[in-house]
């Protein structure tokens, strides 16, 4: 089983930049914060943007032995969305997929992957989608960087 204490380089706050590439506005920013929950035993992210059109989301990480990733992400955002994903993290890459129904069914397949900088500061990363699970189209790019 992962320790949720290996997810301390997320703990901060975030600016975080959305580019989408054939969509208005090419470009939505926000901020993100990841904080501890319960003595450090899940990681809480609470995301809020400044286009109304993108949801405010919070995220609750916890630690998963069921799972090969090893941990479990519990997603709920403005728009009454709530999702599961299964969420690895090894120290530098961080990767987020839902392929499969939970709460709602599975229209389309998603799954994020981003890459921490070498001095932690950045995370750089992408969200794709799927009609299948197979054949993956880019969403759109999103950047992390750490402002506290």
């Amino acid at each position: 089983m992962r320790d949720a204490e290996a997810l301390e380089p997320f703990a901060g706050m975030w600016e975080v930049e959305a580019r989408f590439p054939a969509r208005e506005p090419p470009v939505v920013r926000g901020t993100s914060t990841f904080g501890w929950l319960l003595g450090h035993r899940f990681l809480v992210q609470r995301a809020q943007t400044d286009h109304p059109q993108a949801p405010d989301s919070e995220m609750i990480i916890a630690p998963d032995p069921g799972l090969p990733a090893g941990y479990r992400a519990h997603y709920f955002d403005s728009r009454g969305v709530v999702r599961l994903y299964e969420m690895s993290f090894d120290g530098r890459e961080w990767t987020l997929a839902r392929t499969a129904p939970d709460f709602t069914p599975l229209d389309f397949a998603q799954r994020f992957v981003g890459t921490f900088s070498e001095d932690g500061a950045t995370i750089a990363g992408q969200w794709e989608t799927s009609p299948d699970g197979a054949d993956w189209q880019p969403d759109f790019e999103l950047v992390y960087r750490r402002t506290g």
